[in-house]
Protein backbone atom coordinates (compact mmCIF):
# COMPACT_ATOMS: atom_id res chain seq x y z
CA UNK A 1 0.00 0.00 0.00
CA UNK A 2 1.33 3.29 -0.90
CA UNK A 3 1.40 6.35 1.60
CA UNK A 4 -0.73 8.28 -0.38
CA UNK A 5 -3.00 5.41 -0.54
CA UNK A 6 -2.76 4.69 3.34
CA UNK A 7 -3.61 8.80 4.21
CA UNK A 8 -6.58 8.52 1.60
CA UNK A 9 -7.61 6.09 3.08
CA UNK A 10 -7.51 7.60 6.80
CA UNK A 11 -9.11 10.93 5.34
CA UNK A 12 -12.38 8.72 4.79
CA UNK A 13 -12.64 6.87 7.78
CA UNK A 14 -14.57 9.05 9.07
CA UNK A 15 -17.27 8.83 6.43
CA UNK A 16 -17.22 5.64 5.96
CA UNK A 17 -17.82 4.25 9.73
CA UNK A 18 -21.41 4.10 9.03
CA UNK A 19 -23.56 4.59 5.74
CA UNK A 20 -26.49 6.51 4.86
CA UNK A 21 -29.10 3.55 6.44
CA UNK A 22 -27.22 2.89 9.31
CA UNK A 23 -26.85 6.87 10.37
CA UNK A 24 -30.86 7.06 10.08
CA UNK A 25 -31.20 4.06 12.26
CA UNK A 26 -29.18 5.72 15.25
CA UNK A 27 -30.79 8.51 14.87
CA UNK A 28 -34.52 6.94 15.33
CA UNK A 29 -33.55 4.60 17.91
CA UNK A 30 -31.70 7.53 19.93
CA UNK A 31 -29.40 5.61 22.16
CA UNK A 32 -27.75 8.74 23.14
CA UNK A 33 -30.12 12.53 22.05
CA UNK A 34 -27.98 14.39 19.71
CA UNK A 35 -31.00 16.72 19.05
CA UNK A 36 -31.29 17.49 22.44
CA UNK A 37 -27.45 18.37 22.84
CA UNK A 38 -27.82 21.51 25.23
CA UNK A 39 -25.01 23.68 22.03
CA UNK A 40 -28.04 22.20 19.75
CA UNK A 41 -30.86 23.79 21.57
CA UNK A 42 -29.06 26.53 21.87
CA UNK A 43 -29.14 26.53 18.15
CA UNK A 44 -33.04 25.84 17.68
CA UNK A 45 -33.22 29.32 19.96
CA UNK A 46 -31.42 31.25 17.53
CA UNK A 47 -32.96 30.32 14.54
CA UNK A 48 -36.58 31.25 16.62
CA UNK A 49 -35.16 34.66 17.10
CA UNK A 50 -33.81 35.06 13.82
CA UNK A 51 -37.25 34.24 12.55
CA UNK A 52 -39.27 36.79 15.29
CA UNK A 53 -36.26 39.24 13.64
CA UNK A 54 -37.50 38.54 10.08
CA UNK A 55 -40.97 39.41 11.10
CA UNK A 56 -39.68 42.87 12.47
CA UNK A 57 -37.55 43.36 10.21
CA UNK A 58 -40.17 45.41 7.70
CA UNK A 59 -41.95 47.58 10.69
CA UNK A 60 -40.24 47.64 14.12
CA UNK A 61 -36.11 48.14 13.57
CA UNK A 62 -35.72 48.07 17.67
CA UNK A 63 -37.39 44.68 18.02
CA UNK A 64 -35.66 42.98 14.87
CA UNK A 65 -32.21 44.67 15.73
CA UNK A 66 -32.37 43.49 19.56
CA UNK A 67 -33.86 39.87 18.41
CA UNK A 68 -31.28 39.17 15.35
CA UNK A 69 -28.05 40.73 17.65
CA UNK A 70 -29.13 37.81 20.68
CA UNK A 71 -29.53 35.34 17.58
CA UNK A 72 -25.97 36.48 16.82
CA UNK A 73 -24.61 36.81 19.77
CA UNK A 74 -25.39 33.03 20.83
CA UNK A 75 -23.48 31.34 17.79
CA UNK A 76 -20.62 32.45 19.89
CA UNK A 77 -22.15 30.82 23.37
CA UNK A 78 -23.18 27.67 21.61
CA UNK A 79 -19.43 26.44 20.76
CA UNK A 80 -18.50 27.29 24.75
CA UNK A 81 -21.40 24.71 25.71
CA UNK A 82 -20.64 22.09 23.21
CA UNK A 83 -16.91 22.10 24.42
CA UNK A 84 -17.71 22.76 28.34
CA UNK A 85 -20.39 19.91 28.54
CA UNK A 86 -18.56 17.76 25.79
CA UNK A 87 -21.24 17.88 23.45
CA UNK A 88 -19.57 18.52 20.33
CA UNK A 89 -21.53 17.13 17.02
CA UNK A 90 -21.21 17.52 13.15
CA UNK A 91 -25.32 17.95 13.53
CA UNK A 92 -24.64 20.96 15.47
CA UNK A 93 -21.56 22.12 13.79
CA UNK A 94 -23.93 22.17 10.10
CA UNK A 95 -27.15 23.30 12.13
CA UNK A 96 -24.52 26.07 13.26
CA UNK A 97 -23.47 27.55 9.82
CA UNK A 98 -26.52 26.98 7.86
CA UNK A 99 -28.43 29.24 10.28
CA UNK A 100 -25.49 31.88 10.12
CA UNK A 101 -25.81 31.78 6.41
CA UNK A 102 -29.41 31.83 6.14
CA UNK A 103 -29.83 34.75 8.55
CA UNK A 104 -27.53 37.06 7.00
CA UNK A 105 -28.63 36.09 3.45
CA UNK A 106 -32.29 37.09 4.59
CA UNK A 107 -30.90 40.37 6.26
CA UNK A 108 -29.06 41.13 2.48
CA UNK A 109 -32.31 40.60 0.72
CA UNK A 110 -33.90 42.98 3.14
CA UNK A 111 -30.78 45.58 2.02
CA UNK A 112 -30.96 44.53 -1.38
CA UNK A 113 -34.72 46.10 -1.58
CA UNK A 114 -33.90 48.38 1.04
CA UNK A 115 -31.02 49.53 -1.49
CA UNK A 116 -32.21 48.65 -5.26
CA UNK A 117 -28.95 50.72 -6.75
CA UNK A 118 -26.79 48.15 -5.21
CA UNK A 119 -28.93 45.45 -4.78
CA UNK A 120 -26.29 42.89 -7.41
CA UNK A 121 -23.64 43.96 -4.99
CA UNK A 122 -25.87 42.07 -2.02
CA UNK A 123 -27.10 39.16 -4.26
CA UNK A 124 -23.20 38.74 -5.19
CA UNK A 125 -22.24 38.76 -1.01
CA UNK A 126 -25.06 36.28 -0.54
CA UNK A 127 -23.64 33.72 -3.39
CA UNK A 128 -20.40 34.19 -2.11
CA UNK A 129 -21.29 33.12 1.09
CA UNK A 130 -23.27 30.10 0.08
CA UNK A 131 -20.54 29.38 -2.04
CA UNK A 132 -17.70 29.62 -0.10
CA UNK A 133 -18.95 28.19 2.82
CA UNK A 134 -20.48 25.15 0.79
CA UNK A 135 -17.33 24.06 -0.53
CA UNK A 136 -15.14 24.64 2.21
CA UNK A 137 -17.27 22.11 4.21
CA UNK A 138 -17.75 19.68 1.88
CA UNK A 139 -13.41 19.63 0.95
CA UNK A 140 -13.41 19.50 4.94
CA UNK A 141 -15.87 16.00 4.57
CA UNK A 142 -14.05 14.66 1.42
CA UNK A 143 -10.84 14.97 3.39
CA UNK A 144 -11.76 13.24 6.58
CA UNK A 145 -11.82 16.30 8.67
CA UNK A 146 -13.83 16.21 12.14
CA UNK A 147 -14.52 19.95 12.00
CA UNK A 148 -14.33 22.98 8.87
CA UNK A 149 -12.36 24.71 11.79
CA UNK A 150 -9.75 22.47 11.49
CA UNK A 151 -7.71 24.39 8.56
CA UNK A 152 -3.46 23.93 8.98
CA UNK A 153 -1.68 26.63 8.37
CA UNK A 154 0.30 24.57 5.30
CA UNK A 155 -3.30 24.63 3.40
CA UNK A 156 -3.77 27.96 4.34
CA UNK A 157 -2.27 30.22 6.81
CA UNK A 158 -5.29 32.95 6.47
CA UNK A 159 -8.01 30.55 7.13
CA UNK A 160 -5.64 28.97 10.06
CA UNK A 161 -5.12 32.40 11.63
CA UNK A 162 -9.02 32.86 11.05
CA UNK A 163 -10.49 29.88 12.34
CA UNK A 164 -8.38 28.54 15.25
CA UNK A 165 -7.77 31.89 17.02
CA UNK A 166 -11.76 32.90 18.29
CA UNK A 167 -11.37 36.29 19.21
CA UNK A 168 -10.23 36.77 15.62
CA UNK A 169 -13.56 34.30 14.46
CA UNK A 170 -15.81 36.24 16.44
CA UNK A 171 -14.44 39.75 15.83
CA UNK A 172 -14.52 38.97 11.77
CA UNK A 173 -18.27 37.69 12.19
CA UNK A 174 -19.67 40.07 14.93
CA UNK A 175 -18.35 43.00 12.74
CA UNK A 176 -19.36 41.72 9.36
CA UNK A 177 -22.95 41.22 10.79
CA UNK A 178 -22.72 44.92 12.49
CA UNK A 179 -22.05 46.45 9.00
CA UNK A 180 -25.22 45.06 7.96
CA UNK A 181 -27.25 45.34 10.60
CA UNK A 182 -25.97 49.09 10.78
CA UNK A 183 -27.29 49.36 6.92
CA UNK A 184 -30.08 48.47 8.08
CA UNK A 185 -30.50 51.27 10.63
CA UNK A 186 -29.80 53.41 8.40
CA UNK A 187 -33.23 53.45 6.84
CA UNK A 188 -34.70 54.14 9.56
CA UNK A 189 -32.74 56.64 11.71
CA UNK A 190 -32.28 60.27 10.68
CA UNK A 191 -30.97 62.43 13.54
CA UNK A 192 -27.15 63.48 13.07
CA UNK A 193 -25.28 62.55 15.81
CA UNK A 194 -24.51 66.66 16.70
CA UNK A 195 -20.56 65.91 17.15
CA UNK A 196 -18.63 68.98 16.01
CA UNK A 197 -16.69 68.26 13.03
CA UNK A 198 -16.78 65.92 10.00
CA UNK A 199 -19.23 63.14 11.66
CA UNK A 200 -21.59 66.69 12.56
CA UNK A 201 -23.93 65.65 9.63
CA UNK A 202 -23.70 61.91 10.41
CA UNK A 203 -25.95 59.61 12.01
CA UNK A 204 -24.86 57.02 14.52
CA UNK A 205 -25.77 53.96 12.57
CA UNK A 206 -23.53 55.86 9.75
CA UNK A 207 -20.75 56.42 11.86
CA UNK A 208 -20.83 52.55 13.42
CA UNK A 209 -21.21 51.22 9.00
CA UNK A 210 -17.95 53.31 8.45
CA UNK A 211 -15.95 52.11 11.42
CA UNK A 212 -17.28 48.29 10.97
CA UNK A 213 -16.62 48.36 6.89
CA UNK A 214 -13.03 47.37 7.01
CA UNK A 215 -13.91 44.04 9.06
CA UNK A 216 -16.79 43.02 6.10
CA UNK A 217 -14.01 43.77 3.61
CA UNK A 218 -11.96 41.21 4.88
CA UNK A 219 -14.20 39.20 6.39
CA UNK A 220 -15.43 38.72 2.48
CA UNK A 221 -11.82 38.13 1.40
CA UNK A 222 -11.57 35.30 3.28
CA UNK A 223 -14.76 34.04 1.89
CA UNK A 224 -12.66 34.48 -1.52
CA UNK A 225 -9.54 32.69 -0.58
CA UNK A 226 -11.97 29.64 1.34
CA UNK A 227 -13.86 29.22 -1.69
CA UNK A 228 -10.45 29.06 -3.68
CA UNK A 229 -8.73 26.96 -1.70
CA UNK A 230 -12.16 24.54 -0.93
CA UNK A 231 -11.75 24.13 -4.93
CA UNK A 232 -8.49 23.25 -5.14
CA UNK A 233 -8.66 20.64 -2.31
CA UNK A 234 -11.41 18.84 -4.08
CA UNK A 235 -9.54 19.09 -7.40
CA UNK A 236 -6.86 17.16 -5.71
CA UNK A 237 -9.04 14.97 -4.02
CA UNK A 238 -10.22 14.09 -8.27
CA UNK A 239 -7.10 14.38 -9.43
CA UNK A 240 -5.87 11.20 -6.98
CA UNK A 241 -9.43 9.49 -7.18
CA UNK A 242 -8.30 9.57 -11.21
CA UNK A 243 -4.95 8.36 -10.79
CA UNK A 244 -6.06 5.37 -8.13
CA UNK A 245 -8.59 4.52 -10.66
CA UNK A 246 -5.86 4.34 -13.17
CA UNK A 247 -3.95 2.29 -11.28
CA UNK A 248 -5.88 -0.16 -10.25
CA UNK A 249 -7.33 -0.40 -14.24
CA UNK A 250 -3.58 -1.02 -14.77
CA UNK A 251 -2.92 -4.05 -12.18
CA UNK A 252 -6.48 -5.68 -13.15
CA UNK A 253 -5.20 -6.03 -16.52
CA UNK A 254 -1.38 -6.86 -15.90
CA UNK A 255 -3.56 -9.95 -13.86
Amino acid sequence: MTKGNSSSRRRRASIDLVNAKQAVDLATAQPENVFLFVPNLIGYARVILAGLSLHYMNHHPKACTILYGISCLLDAVDGHAARALNQTSKFGAVLDMVTDRCTTSCLLCYLASAYPPYAIIFQFLIALDFSSHYMHMYSSLVTGSRSHKLVTSDVSRILWLYYNNSTTLFAFCFGNELFFVSLYLIKWIHAPIGLDGVLSSLTWPQVLALLCFPICLGKNIINVVQLWKASKILVGVDLAEREQARLEARMKQES
